[in-house]
């Protein structure tokens, strides 16, 4: 019965009840009425309370007459005010339209989403709804009233077309203050690290293990594949309940794909082997796997390091360099986050420390060249930015572990070798260099510095 009434609703309102919690939570995170709508459901309650005290206490007679007003001056003030709230809120959904197109033109069209699921945005449009449902009820009932005086009505009226105007001011500043570089990549930022911190690190970290133990190998010639029911990105895995189920029925689960992959439909998606697996349905795990038409931040680390990079590369080519910069010290700081909270190895285990599930990973040379590797392409003879970004690095070294040292020399020098086909300035040369000695010097590898000094004195 059940099933058949929400299959009955349309599809925008369906899809929200097929979620799980947490992704739905997500979803209503990103649309424009979710907050508003419980606005619009404090306002009605603030329409029966002051109907009430108007209309069933008389409330005017208790108060002082300065906050009192006949029964056609508060038809007038409303009736005035339902004009005006509705003028700045279509001032306001201008002023939010041009916001979202520029945002789409200049950075990103992903960037509208992060400005819509800002709370300080829906908190204001709810303000501005709220205001002009209150107006817009509270006439409807003075029309067919005939009381003479009235008292919470124009009080709360009064009150709420004040709020609604320092509102106004106040979404144009926010407006205009989230459109600046720096504002709202340090929020993009601060949004990837809540959800390497809040997400992954607590729901994977306790479950990492650095050494595979017995992967019952001795059972895997008779795996059982499981495929993907329909094209989509996998947007989220249930690891606690997976391991939870793989302890109980004996078995290991190799996933074939990773958080944010699309796959087509009958691709592979995990194998299951061990003492258990005979007994095992795949469709149980196949349920612990979310797929969409998009990819979601949920639990995607990269999701967030695209973004940025993506916007970085639109800054150099609208020869922007101080927002590339901003934003590839962003990058490098998300960077460092992710190498201190993120293990890179492709094994959970459970209590018992016996591994259940073994993943597709990334290592951090694929963060590294995620977040950067777009951005020095789009760099192309700009050395000055090359030498910047080399600058980047030098801090990123001095932060970093040694295991990654490697890693990042590799990266800064690879990223040097390919001008050596173009014209040079002098001083350009000088200073990249300086960068490149300082992180050989950081890094251990001065020796290999020397052979590029080599190539680019000679060049």
């Amino acid at each position: 019965m059940i099933d058949k009434l929400i299959n009955s609703l349309p599809v925008h309102m369906r899809k929200y009840l097929q979620m799980s919690s947490r992704q739905r939570k997500y979803e209503l995170q990103m649309t424009l009425w979710s907050l508003p709508l419980i606005y619009i459901g404090g306002t009605i309650i603030i329409v029966l309370i002051t109907l009430f005290l108007d209309l069933q206490l008389n409330m005017s007679n208790y108060v002082h007459h300065w906050f009192s007003a006949s029964g056609q001056a508060t038809q007038t003030l409303v009736s005035t005010l339902i004009g005006g709230i509705l003028t700045l809120s279509a001032f306001t959904l201008n002023s939010l339209l041009i916001v979202l197109t520029n945002f789409s033109a200049q950075f990103s069209p992903r960037m509208m989403f992060n400005f819509i699921s800002d709370k300080t945005t829906q908190h204001l449009l709810g303000i501005f709804h709220a205001s002009f449902i209150y107006v817009l009820f509270v006439f409807l009932f003075l029309t067919n009233n005939e009381n003479e005086y009235y008292s919470a009505i124009p009080i709360m009226a009064v009150i709420l077309a004040a709020l609604t105007l320092i509102t106004f001011i106040f979404f144009i500043n926010h407006a205009s203050s989230w459109m600046q570089v720096h504002n709202f990549t340090y929020s993009m930022k601060n949004t990837s690290k809540q959800i390497i911190e809040e997400t992954l690190r607590f729901e994977l970290e306790e479950y990492r293990g650095y050494q595979s133990g017995d992967l019952k190998s001795e059972y895997f010639a008779s795996k059982k594949v499981a495929s993907i029911p329909k094209s989509a990105y996998i947007q989220m895995i249930h690891f606690k309940d997976m391991i939870d189920e793989a302890q109980k029925d004996d078995v290991v689960i190799k996933l074939y794909k990773k958080i944010g992959d699309f796959s087509l439909k009958d691709n592979r998606l995990f194998a299951i082997w061990g003492p258990g697996a005979e007994k095992v349905s795949s469709d149980k795990y196949l349920k612990m796997i979310e797929f969409g038409h998009k990819k979601t931040e949920i639990q995607e680390m990269k999701m967030g390091i695209s973004k940025l990079s993506e916007v970085a590369v639109k800054a150099i080519g609208a020869s922007d360099p101080e927002t590339a910069l901003t934003t590839i010290h962003h990058i490098a700081d998300l960077l460092l986050t992710i190498n201190e909270d993120i293990s890179f190895t492709p094994y959970l285990q459970d209590s018992e420390k016996q591994t259940r599930i073994i993943m597709e990973v990334e290592d951090f040379e694929y963060y590294l060249h995620k977040g950067f590797g777009k951005i020095r392409h789009h760099m192309e003879n700009d050395y000055t930015m090359i030498t910047e970004l080399i600058s980047v690095i030098n801090m990123m070294a001095e932060s970093m572990p040694e295991d990654k040292q490697d890693t990042l020399w590799e990266f800064a020098s690879n990223t040097a070798d390919h001008i050596l086909d173009n014209f040079i300035y002098d001083i350009d040369r000088r200073y990249l260099l300086e960068q490149l000695h300082e992180l050989a010097l950081l890094t251990g590898h001065e020796k290999d510095f020397y052979l590029v000094e080599k190539k680019l004195m000679h060049h």
